[in-house]
């Protein structure tokens, strides 16, 4: 099959001063890439492939309603709900291959993404719901960035969304770039799908350190004492990403990963819950019909001299 690098539809852009963000709503409402000054913070790969957006290495695909690998009876997506009815439901979920409807604000610096249930969703999700993701510039260096999960339907819903961003770093870099975590426990999926136990974290790692890759590091306190920062110097940038917003959900993890070697990025992900959630209940929500609840966070940049 033929590969295009070229988006077969229209982005969306917003902005503020220098700063800029695309999106493609229609490719599973993804962020695709924010610039500042024309540098990359959350990067995308120009030779992406258009024909499977949703595998694409970059921008921060949206995990949702449920995130990680699920299992019943050791075959691998697939999940079984209280009833003992098993569906299919692919990694991460489905938001990341849907189509999203997309509202630009009135000054250019927010976006709103939404999908609702369909046909489609209801087969492995049997749930009516409405996913929003909301995106905005508070200036040229500062995002919110907010997940709005509302309880369209008559049961009470179950989900644990989100975030994978695909933080710009040259991977010979990761020596001397640090995470800076408030207080965790560090975990890890195990080959059956199982989930570690939990192991005392550490404040502070270099993005060289095979400890961290595929590892959840789950928050001790909710709202966290500190923030999650990144401390790049060869970037002459710190990323700041503020999990303790006002009217948030409590995060319970941020999940550390990278593909190989010599990828030039690295994913802080910000989670709800931990993989198979849905079974093991380690973050697993329950939303009650009618009821919204708002998982939010704001990223900030920042310049080392």
């Amino acid at each position: 099959m033929s590969t295009s690098t070229l988006p077969p539809q229209d982005l969306v852009s917003i902005a503020d001063g220098r700063s800029v963000l695309q999106f493609a709503p229609w490719a599973g409402g993804r962020l695709l890439s924010w610039l500042i000054d024309e540098e990359p913070v959350i990067r995308w790969p120009e030779q992406a492939n258009w024909n499977q957006p949703a595998r694409v290495r970059g921008g921060n695909p949206l995990l949702f309603p449920f995130l990680g690998r699920h299992r019943v009876d050791g075959r691998l997506g697939y999940w079984r709900d209280a009833q003992g009815t098993v569906r299919e439901l692919s990694m991460h979920g489905f938001a990341r291959d849907l189509p999203f409807a997309a509202n630009i604000d009135d000054d250019g610096r927010g976006l709103r993404m939404t999908l609702v249930d369909s046909p489609e969703t209801r087969s492995g999700y049997p749930f009516g719901f409405r996913f929003e993701a909301a995106y905005r510039l508070a200036d040229s260096r500062i995002l919110d960035v907010a997940l709005v999960t509302t309880n369209t339907g008559t049961a009470p819903l179950p989900w644990y969304a989100g975030h994978h961003f695909y933080f710009a770093l040259p991977h010979t870099q990761r020596a001397q770039t640090a995470l800076e975590l408030p207080r965790t426990r560090r975990r890890y999926q195990l080959p059956d799908g199982a989930i570690s136990a939990p192991e005392p974290g550490a404040p502070r790692y270099t993005l060289d350190d095979p400890l961290i890759v595929e590892r959840f590091h789950c928050l001790e306190e909710t709202p966290p004492e500190k923030p999650v920062t990144l401390v790049a110097p060869g970037l002459h940038r710190t990323v700041t990403i503020d999990l303790a917003r006002p009217s948030s959900v409590p995060w319970y993890a941020v999940t550390t990963w990278t593909e190989a070697p010599d990828s030039d990025f690295y994913c802080v992900e910000p989670w709800l819950g931990l993989p198979d959630a849905i079974h093991n209940g380690l973050g697993l929500r329950w939303l009650a019909p009618g009821e919204s609840e708002t998982a939010a966070l704001r990223i900030s940049v920042g310049e080392l001299r």
